[in-house]
């Protein structure tokens, strides 16, 4: 049996547009700021389909669904973590388990932690853990301000 690993990463800026949602892992989290993005800006999402890529050694989001193509306009991160988990089926390898790591400060993940990874698990068709750390309320290296209300929301 050959074992692949993969990392994902992703960032998305808060926007000051009121009506754009805040989605994390496939869930809506009502009233809180939404990300700026080309989809609907689902970093958990995002990040764990760049960690299964890369483990299959197929590129990452941005070569497979360009910001740069309206086709991919407010798409549902959700449905490109499915093609995403389809897509590293058809080059031949399985899906274990993904492993997904929050650093914000706010909103608070835990209460909404099971659906999050069923949305995810449903999407990858393999065990999906999300965790998160606040980070205590400090600063990004450099840049002397709370990281949530800073710029990001990072995982």
């Amino acid at each position: 049996m050959t074992v692949r690993v993969g990392q994902g990463f992703d960032v998305h800026a808060f926007s000051d547009a009121p009506d754009r949602r805040l989605v994390l892992g496939g869930v809506v989290f009502d009233g809180e700021r939404g990300l700026v993005g080309h989809s609907d800006a689902d970093v958990v999402a995002h990040a764990c389909a760049d960690a299964l890529l890369g483990a299959a050694g197929l590129g990452d989001m941005g070569h497979h669904f360009p910001d740069t193509d309206p086709k991919w306009a407010g798409a549902d991160s959700i449905g490109l973590l499915t093609e995403v988990a389809g897509r590293v089926r058809s080059a031949g390898w399985e899906p274990g388990n993904v492993d997904c790591a929050v650093v914000c400060e706010r909103p608070k993940l835990a209460p909404r932690r099971d659906a999050m990874q069923a949305r995810l698990s449903e999407a990858v068709g393999a065990p999906v853990t999300v965790g998160s750390t606040a980070g205590e309320g400090g600063a990004w290296p450099g840049t002397g301000a709370n990281a949530l209300e800073q710029a990001a929301l990072l995982i």
